[in-house]
């Protein structure tokens, strides 16, 4: 049995938590740390009874694979941590690996792996498969209700409102790494595109704030000496937070099954 430990019980890891309660072949969640234990127990029976709520840097002490789903903050501390200890890391708050790249080498030091979900996205397989040739250019356009983007650092520095927006208005365009570090909330899915292609710098980002949307749309385009593809998904946000879709969740429980699982689809 593989432990699993969650780092943080948002709207993503309370999903996981739930469908690792209800069972998955060879894993269990060991422990969880989060700062409101009372609300983490509304939500999770076994909490408390059962699953410790430790300090952040002791979840690797309790557990083989760290899921985290935290704000900006604290994203270094547990991810050192889990890295230090040879331990397999699967973050969620993939802009943030951007700005820590020197886990990667400590990874390669400590026999640690850094596993990152596809998320809300679609089709990283066929990128990561092109990107075994020569990839001319990756760019995605993101669109989300004007709400799911509201607070986000980028718009608070350049004074952007998008009060009272009615119709759709381009607040980003640049490079996938500019992109994370003005909507660490919103755009993780480019960081994991940029991965899975051609790096953070050459990955083109747009985001638009558009009220005529219901869900978080992202279209991917690719042109590569392999082939040309586009893709778009259209997320359904998630109740607890609007600015991740349901869909986000999943992906780091198909990933989690992954580890263990006899049948193995796609990279």
């Amino acid at each position: 049995m593989l432990r699993v430990g969650l780092a943080g019980l948002g709207a993503v890891g309370l999903e996981v938590a739930r469908r690792l309660e209800q069972g998955i072949p060879g894993l269990t969640l060991a422990a969880v740390s989060v700062r409101d234990v009372s609300k983490a127990q509304s939500k999770v029976a076994k909490i408390g009874a059962e699953i410790p709520n430790v300090a952040l840097t002791e979840l690797p002490q309790h557990c083989d694979v760290i899921v985290e789903g935290l704000p900006k903050a604290p994203f270094a501390e547990i991810a050192r941590a889990t890295i230090y200890a040879g331990k397999v890391f699967m973050p969620l708050s993939v802009g943030q690996l951007l700005e820590n790249w020197d886990l990667i080498d400590r990874a390669k030091e400590t026999g640690a792996r850094i596993l990152v979900p596809t998320g809300a996205l679609i089709g990283l397989d066929a990128v990561r498969a092109a990107a075994e040739g020569d990839i001319r250019s990756v760019t995605m356009i993101t669109r989300k209700p004007p709400g799911g983007l509201e607070g986000a650092p980028y718009l608070v520095q350049n004074n952007i409102s998008l009060h009272g927006l009615n119709e759709a208005k381009k607040v980003f365009d640049g490079s996938a790494r500019e992109g994370a570090r003005g909507f660490p909330a919103n755009v993780n899915v480019a960081a994991a595109l940029s991965l899975a292609g051609i790096g953070p710098d050459k990955t083109r980002l747009q985001i638009w704030a558009d009220p005529q949307v219901t869900r978080n749309t992202h279209r991917i385009e690719v042109d590569a000496d392999t082939a040309s593809f586009s893709m778009m998904i259209e997320n359904v946000p998630s109740v607890e937070n609007p600015r991740t879709g349901k869909i986000t969740a999943l992906s780091a429980v198909a990933m989690l099954r992954g580890l263990t699982a006899t049948l193995k689809v796609g990279t």
